[in-house]
């Protein structure tokens, strides 16, 4: 457990992006996409909109996406596992880096064939309090003519980055603007951002 959470932070510290290729194993991958699928299927999902609270826009120009926050309210199995997994590593990051999260937020994210989203920052410009986004991925046997890649700039330069099953991203969320280039068939994740104050 501690490998793949040490290889995302070091990563993370060499490059500005840590990626840790088995953060999730693939049965709880398996398990995240069907509920995912199954939330789509009883029509659960909601276009995913920028901004927040009363400032909360949806324009489909900026991003396609459907999403489903995830809360332990639900009570379901499979999700109070990928939460224990996501408080495991804050416990990792916290003692090992300092960095002083407290909470964290998480959903499910659906990018339909044609779906995308332009280049942004994570942050809220009126709550600072998203310190890191971290993105887990749950497509099984992508191919790199589906597209859908997550494209990070930074200084000049871009990578880009398959969103392949079991795959997890990490970075500052008020750092690094990203977009998730379009996409040529379903692109499904939990997407989240560990939290301070």
């Amino acid at each position: 457990m501690e490998n793949s959470f040490e290889r995302l932070i070091a990563s993370y510290i060499e490059n500005k992006v840590g990626i840790s290729e088995h953060f999730i194993s693939d049965a709880l991958a398996a398990h995240l996409k069907q509920n995912l699928r199954t939330l789509n299927a009883e029509k659960l999902l909601l276009a995913a909109g920028t901004g927040n609270g009363d400032k909360l826009l949806h324009n489909t120009a900026v991003r396609s996406d459907a999403i489903y926050w995830l809360d332990k309210k639900h009570n379901n199995p499979h999700e109070n596992e990928f939460f224990l997994r996501i408080e495991d590593f804050i416990r990792y990051l916290n003692d090992s880096c300092y960095t002083g999260i407290t909470d964290y937020e998480f959903h499910y994210t659906l990018y339909e064939p044609g779906a995308f989203y332009v280049r942004h920052l994570d942050r809220f410009k009126n709550n600072p309090g998203r310190e890191f986004s971290m993105i887990s991925y749950l497509n099984e046997n992508w191919k790199e003519s589906d597209g859908g890649e997550l494209l990070i700039h930074q200084d000049g330069h871009d990578e880009k980055i398959t969103p392949t099953q079991g795959k997890t991203v990490f970075f500052k969320s008020n750092e690094l603007e990203h977009q998730v280039l379009p996409t040529q068939a379903d692109r499904l994740s939990v997407t989240g951002w560990l939290k301070r104050g």
